[in-house]
């Protein structure tokens, strides 16, 4: 029995049963939101505290590491370890009490911030730091990284706001800590006769100024300071305690805020302005953030509306509220020396502002013309010396040849940045290592000088742990090493961070080269390779956040399970690519890994980085079938544009043959599809047969694309477009010519037979757009193929002018001088098809809905059939709880609304789950128009 096994074994033994130490989970869980990759010998999901002590338990019984990990979104590498790494974020995850009254939380570690905050918010509170990953990172990640967030000028930091803790030292002693115990234990005691035995040393040297995180925060014992063990634990980074539970303090909510935005020529001299600003406000500025203009410009390249900003490179946002916050916005204005400024009262362009803020990592990794990287992320000065700072900071890259993106909370002094530094994937290898290295170094020594902090929010980690003699002292280290010893004698918690460190550039994961493959896709975007498109994800988790308004990612909402989340899909992904543990994309992991997968494309907008996981599925599946047998569903439901083909001709005979339960079991069975999903109807007159009779003389106004599921099993909703189209005083006239997008050959990953459908349809398609006669799809998942897929699918260039020459129904009426059909008093449930929110967009639609007078809920997240995946054997359990994670909840809400839905997959669910009829937009508007 290996030592893995002994350990997964002794786990169990002790009553930890979601224990794992499979290639998969391995895999899942060798890398954090950091440039480090370490593979774990187990991961643990504890179910209670009493479990993680038989964590500690059998760990100290083996000698094996303890490494603690949230939302595993830690960017220096504290997440990640060689032993047993302790996801809480799985089950730890309740908030166990709101005391209004006293304005305290009880909390369990792997409670995310978001459901923290929705917790206190009926009570008129607030936890008070507010990290840009709230919508996933945990309690104890904050408390590990002692985070602060954007709101911490007003709020202060995690320490500032915890009021004690129930921990268990790695020496086994369980504490209860916090100002209100009965006394210190002997940990306590240990830690405490430190700190008196170098009183001066610690009140000179350390709390120096609010973001001086890095190291351990020694000031928090001194006698004067109440001696809070449980402040002192916040940022070791689980070096010394695991967290069992935790009461945290709550602040009254300020709901009317006011957002000063403030342009500058520069990131410098947006910090230049920031000691004027912190005096004109005092206390009253909650916020003061820098962001620079080149994560704004990604932004709007993605297609997403950004408000109006002032002019300038650089703005620093200053967020103001209560009482008198238009006075004092008034005063940061007079102070800024701004170029332009603009105050902004309206919270939903505030909550865009802050949402560009809040995807800064993951936007700041694809800003450049490179790839940029965290490492040196999130150093921090004196806010008085940030500008210097900034322009130092600027030689130092230059000097290195590298560039970056800085942002970040420049009212407290701390900038987040990526850079591009030289990973290169081939040729030098160590190249990257020793601009990384030397980098690093360099900008340790300069931040000396300003008596900065290697770390200002996100800890020290594998990244700047062994940078710290270069900020403290050889006294200071030692008083590290002594209290890591009183906590940990046999170092068994998070090894190789803040005391006795790894290297900074030992596990680095983007320098090993990659395996190539040919692809069967262009990957355009990436280099035309599958291994540059997997990197995209940095690990930031906005895919593991609980709740979502977006898509992204719908199984992982489900399942809550890392496997299913696009993050932990691209980390098995890279180690098939990169790694020595999962044995190429044929791995059986990868097949795991892929399996609840949708296909939605929800991360190809949704995630800040770009990951489109259902073009990775497609390319994998691609290589896994290469000259193989195929599943059964592929044969079926991914060619089912083909059988629909052939059924046409007698479609009426086949739809009554599916009515006999024998028949339709059978042809379920044949067909790899569940048992409990209904076969839909062909059409009895598919939409393009139905018109053969029409004059089609002349040039038409617009030209309707009759794609395979219009075509084949809803004509109605060809029908419906042309009679409204026609209304609107439009010659209308349907692309006779067979032109499947492909789309059921992609999502399976027949990419050969794809291609070739692709390029005949593009042979028909081009003449038509070329004409200038607007061409217009009403199948969402279709037309999303032809202006994503097709261009990934074959390098022929009428790809690229079909893809930007097809419209949506709601696009091609946007452009008409057309008054709408009255929809006043009209209550309508919209379920934007996955693919049209992700790649075409649903503004249109919303913008025409509200036009006509129509009251829209609009539906997030996917309907979970999602083309063949909810219809296949395996899949249903997750399609349906996917379904009930945002569509049949809303459906039940609104019993009288209209249900809309342009989507053949969202139909389909919303009839097998819920008996509910549901509509195209234009089936919606062509039933008003006599009304």
């Amino acid at each position: 029995m290996n030592h893995a096994q002994d350990l997964v074994g002794e786990l169990r033994r002790r009553g930890v049963d979601d224990v794992s130490d499979s290639t998969l989970t391995r895999a899942l869980y060798s890398s954090d939101a950091s440039l480090y990759r370490v593979v774990p010998q187990a991961v643990a999901r504890p179910r209670h505290a009493d479990e993680l002590l038989a964590i500690l338990d059998a760990a100290r019984t083996l000698r094996v590491p303890v490494t603690m990990r949230g939302a595993g979104t830690s960017i220096a590498g504290n997440a990640v370890g060689p032993g047993i790494v302790v996801d809480t974020l799985k089950h730890l995850n309740q908030v166990l009490a709101v005391d209004p009254e006293t304005r305290t939380a009880r909390v369990q570690p792997g409670v995310v911030h978001a459901d923290l905050q929705r917790a206190a918010a009926p009570h008129g509170l607030r936890f008070g730091p507010d990290p840009s990953t709230h919508t996933r990172c945990t309690i104890g990640g904050m408390i590990g990284n002692n985070a602060c967030g954007s709101r911490a000028l007003g709020y202060g930091r995690t320490v500032d706001n915890v009021a004690g803790m129930r921990v268990a030292f790695g020496t086994g002693e369980v504490a209860v800590t916090g100002p209100f115990t009965d006394g210190p234990g002997d940990v306590g005691i240990g830690l405490n006769d430190l700190v008196d035995g170098h009183l001066g040393h610690v009140r000179t040297e350390f709390g120096r100024f609010s973001r001086q995180v890095s190291g351990y925060s020694l000031e928090h014992l001194l006698p004067e300071r109440g001696r809070r063990l449980d402040r002192f634990l916040v940022g070791s980074e689980g070096t010394l305690a695991l967290v069992l539970e935790a009461t945290v303090d709550l602040v009254v909510d300020e709901p009317d805020r006011l957002l000063v935005v403030l342009g500058y020529p520069s990131m410098a001299e947006a910090a230049d302005a920031v000691p004027a600003l912190l005096a004109g406000a005092g206390t009253r500025l909650i916020a003061c953030e820098g962001l620079d203009a080149r994560i704004v410009d990604l932004v709007r390249a993605k297609g997403n509306a950004v408000p109006d900003l002032p002019r300038g490179a650089g703005w620093l946002f200053a967020e103001v509220a209560g009482e008198g916050a238009d006075a004092i916005a008034a005063q940061l204005v007079a102070a800024a020396g701004a170029l332009e400024s603009r105050v902004v009262s309206d919270a939903g362009e505030s909550a865009a502002l802050w949402r560009i803020r809040e995807d800064g990592a993951g936007l700041a990794a694809r800003s450049l013309a490179s790839p940029a990287y965290s490492g040196w992320e999130d150093a921090a000065v004196p806010p008085a010396h940030l500008g210097a700072w900034l322009r130092d900071f600027d030689e130092l890259l230059a000097a290195h040849d590298l560039d970056g993106v800085p942002y970040g909370h420049f009212g407290d002094g701390c900038v987040h940045v990526r850079i591009d530094f030289p990973f290169e994937h081939g040729g030098d290898e160590d190249r990257g290592r020793r601009v990384f290295r030397d980098f690093l170094t360099a900008c340790a020594h300069k931040l000396r000088d300003y008596g900065g902090s290697l770390s200002g929010e996100h800890g020290d980690g594998r990244a700047r742990s062994e940078l710290l003699p270069l900020m403290y002292d050889a006294e200071s280290l030692r008083l590290f090493a002594a209290a890591k010893a009183i906590c940990d004698p046999d170092n068994l918690l998070n090894p190789g961070n803040i005391v006795d460190p790894a290297p900074l550039d030992a596990d680095l994961r983007p320098v090993r080269p990659r395996q190539r493959v040919t692809p069967g896709l262009q990957f355009v975007h990436d280099g035309g390779a599958m291994g540059n498109a997997v990197h995209r994800c940095t690990g930031v988790g906005k895919c593991v956040a609980p709740k979502t308004t977006g898509v992204m990612c719908p199984s992982y909402l489900a399942t809550r399970d890392e496997k299913d989340s696009t993050r932990g899909r691209s980390r098995v992904l890279q180690e098939a690519l990169d790694g020595e543990l999962v044995g190429g994309l044929a791995d059986p992991a990868v097949g795991e890994a892929l399996d609840l997968c949708l296909a939605c494309k929800g991360c190809a907008s949704d995630c800040p980085t770009g990951v489109d996981m259902a073009t990775y599925k497609a390319e994998a599946l691609h290589q896994q079938y290469a000259g193989r047998r195929r599943p059964r569903s592929h044969y079926t439901l991914g060619r089912l544009p083909q059988w629909a083909a052939l059924t046409a001709p007698v479609a009426p005979l086949a739809n009554r043959m599916l009515k006999v339960k024998p028949f339709a079991a059978l042809a379920r069975a044949a067909g790899g599809i569940d048992q409990r999903r209904s076969i839909p109807a062909f059409a009895p007159t598919t939409l393009r047969k139905g018109l053969d009779k029409l004059d089609h003389r002349g040039t038409p106004d617009v030209w309707i694309w009759a794609d395979s599921f219009t075509d084949h099993f809803l004509p109605q909703s060809g029908h419906a477009a042309i009679r409204v189209l026609e209304a609107a005083g439009l010659t209308v006239r349907v692309i006779s010519e067979d032109a499947c997008c492909g789309l059921t050959w992609v999502t399976t990953g027949q990419l050969d037979k794809a291609r070739a459908i692709m390029e005949r349809t593009l042979a028909t398609l081009a003449p038509y757009v070329a004409s200038g006669v607007p061409v217009v799809g009403l199948e969402p998942s279709c037309l999303a193929t032809l202006r994503s897929d097709a261009v990934e699918l074959t390098a022929d260039p009428r790809a690229a002018e079909v893809a930007g020459g097809v419209l949506t129904f709601a696009e091609l009426l946007a452009r008409l001088d057309w008054t709408p059909p009255d929809l006043t008093g009209v209550e309508v449930v919209a379920q934007p098809h996955c693919h049209q929110s992700s790649i075409l967009g649903w503004a249109a639609d919303e913008a025409l809905l509200k036009r006509a007078g129509a009251t829209v809920t609009r539906v997030a997240g996917c309907c979970g059939l999602a083309g063949n995946f909810g219809m296949e054997k395996g899949h249903y359990e997750v399609s349906v709880a996917v379904a009930e994670t945002h569509l049949l909840p809303a459906v039940r809400a609104h019993p009288d609304a209209v249900v809309l839905a342009d989507g053949m997959s969202c139909r389909v669910q919303l009839d097998d789950l819920a008996g509910v009829p549901a509509m195209h937009l234009a089936e919606l508007l062509a039933s008003r128009l006599d009304a």
